[in-house]
C-alpha cells in the first residue's frame, strides 16, 4: 500500500505540474507574442503614453490590445491582471516531485557509482540529494550574478545570452559527471527552471510591484522596473523549449545514456534556444529561416552523437559458412540462455510484471523481461542502458563488469 501511496503521489504532483506548465508557458508565449506584434501608435496615442496596440481576431471575436509603458490615461483598478502563480506553482509541484522520486532515493536514483570523478562516485544517498539541490540554488545566484554584473542597464543583452549560454553548458557538463545520466538531465533543466521561476519572484514581479504603486501614488515609475522586466521575461521565453525537452528526456536512454551526455545536452539547449528566436522575430514580421535550420543541424548532431556503433557481420567463404551453420545456431542458443540468465538476476527486480524491488508497484518504462520475446524487442535498448552503467540503477543488483561485456558483445541478429 505505501508503495501504491507514492506512486499515486508522483501521478498527482505530475498531473498538476504539466497542467501548470502548460497554462505558465501558454501564457508567457502569448504575451511575448503580443509584445512583437505591436504596431506603432499615431504620434496622438504617443503623447497619451501608448507604446503600441495590436488588433486580433480568434474564437469568433476581435480584440485592440494596448501597451504602455509608463502610468496609463486611466486609472489601475482591482480588476488588474498578475502573472505569477502559474509560474510558482510549476516551480513548487516540481520540486515535490523531484523530492519524491530523487532526494527520497538519492542512492537509487542520484549517486553516480561509474562516475570519473573519484569523490562522486564514493557519494552518499544524502551527500548527493544536497549537491542535487545545491544545483538549484547555486545556478540561479550564478545566473542572476551574471546578469547584475554583465547587463546591469540592460545594454549589454548580447554578451549576457553567450555567458548565460556558457553557464548552462558548465551545468550540463559537471551535472553529468555528478549524477547519473537520467538525474543530470533533469537536475540541468531544473536549474533552468529555477532561473526562470526565481526570475519572476526576486524581479518580474516586485518590479510591477514597485510601478502600479507608483502609479496609484501619482508618481512616475522608475522605468529601470520596466526594463529588467523585460530582460528577465525574454530570457525566460528562451529557456522554455530546452527546459520542455530535459524535463521529458528520462524517456529516451539514447540522448542521457550516451558518453556524450552533456554535449547532447547542450545541442538540445542551444536548438531549442535557436527555434524559439525564429518565432519571437516572426513574431515582429522579421523572418530568419537560418534559425531554425540552424537548430535542426544541431539536433542533427545529436542523432549522430547518440547513434550506435554499427554492427559488423564478418563474412565468411561459403564452404566454411556451411560446416559452421550448426555450431552457430548452438552457440546462439547457448548466448541466449546467458543473456538471459543474466537478465533474470539483474534486471528482473525490477522490470518484471510484479517488481519484487521495494519502491516499484509497475516495471520502469513498462518494460517487462519476463519473457524471453520481450528481451529479443527491447534488446538494443538493454544493451545501450547496460553499456553506459545507467543500468541497473545504482547497481542495486551488482551486474559485474564481465555480465556487462557479455551484454554488449550480443549477437547482430538481436541488436534491434
Amino acid at each position: 500500500m505505501e508503495n501504491y501511496l507514492l506512486e499515486l503521489g508522483n501521478l498527482l504532483l505530475r498531473w498538476l505540474h504539466v497542467i501548470a506548465a502548460i497554462a505558465w508557458i501558454g501564457e508567457s508565449i502569448y504575451f511575448v507574442m503580443l509584445d512583437n506584434s505591436l504596431s506603432p501608435p499615431s504620434a496622438a496615442d504617443t503623447r497619451r503614453g501608448l507604446h503600441g496596440e495590436m488588433f486580433a481576431v480568434h474564437g469568433g471575436g476581435f480584440y485592440h490590445n494596448h501597451k504602455y509603458l509608463g502610468q496609463p490615461p486611466f486609472p489601475l483598478d482591482d480588476k488588474l491582471h498578475w502573472s505569477f502563480w502559474k509560474s510558482y506553482t510549476t516551480w513548487l509541484s516540481g520540486f515535490g516531485l523531484f523530492s519524491l522520486l530523487y532526494l527520497f532515493n538519492a542512492s537509487f536514483y542520484l549517486v553516480n557509482s561509474g562516475s570519473p570523478w573519484a569523490w562522486a562516485a564514493a557519494l552518499s544517498g544524502g551527500q548527493a540529494a544536497v549537491i542535487a539541490t545545491a544545483f538549484l540554488l547555486g545556478g540561479w545566484l550564478a545566473y542572476d550574478q551574471l546578469c547584475r554584473r554583465i547587463s546591469p542597464d540592460m545594454n549589454h543583452d548580447g554578451a549576457l545570452s553567450l555567458a548565460v549560454a556558457l553557464l548552462m553548458a558548465l551545468v550540463a557538463y559537471v551535472s553529468s559527471q555528478i549524477f547519473q545520466g537520467r538525474a543530470a538531465f533533469l537536475i540541468t533543466g531544473a536549474v533552468m527552471a529555477t532561473c526562470m521561476s526565481a526570475n519572476v519572484l526576486f524581479w518580474i514581479i516586485p518590479g510591477q510591484r514597485r510601478m502600479v504603486r507608483a502609479i496609484r501614488a501619482g508618481d512616475k515609475p522608475n522605468p529601470l522596473d520596466g526594463l529588467r522586466g523585460k530582460q528577465r521575461s525574454v530570457h525566460n521565453t528562451y529557456f522554455t523549449l530546452p527546459v520542455v525537452f530535459l524535463m521529458i528526456s528520462n524517456h529516451y536512454s539514447f540522448t542521457y545514456g550516451n558518453r556524450h551526455a552533456w554535449l547532447i545536452m547542450v545541442l538540445f539547449i542551444l536548438s531549442g534556444a535557436l527555434i524559439r528566436q525564429y518565432f519571437v522575430l516572426r513574431h515582429s514580421g522579421r523572418k530568419r529561416p537560418l534559425l531554425p535550420a540552424l537548430g535542426g543541424l544541431l539536433l542533427a548532431g545529436v542523432g549522430l552523437l547518440a547513434a550506435p556503433p554499427p554492427t559488423i557481420t564478418p563474412t565468411a567463404p561459403q564452404a566454411a559458412a556451411d560446416s559452421l551453420a550448426a555450431s552457430t545456431a548452438q552457440k546462439t542458443a547457448d548466448s541466449l540462455r546467458q543473456i538471459h540468465a543474466i537478465i533474470q538476476n539483474r534486471c528482473l527486480s525490477c522490470h518484471s510484471a510484479t517488481p519484487s524491488q521495494a519502491g516499484f508497484v509497475a516495471p520502469p518504462a513498462g518494460l517487462k523481461f519476463d519473457d524471453a520475446q520481450e528481451i529479443l524487442i527491447n534488446a538494443h535498448r538493454i544493451k545501450q542502458a547496460v553499456a553506459s552503467k545507467y543500468m541497473p540503477l545504482a547497481n542495486l543488483t551488482q551486474m559485474t563488469q564481465e555480465e556487462r561485456e557479455i551484454l554488449a558483445k550480443w549477437g547482430p541478429t538481436s541488436s534491434r
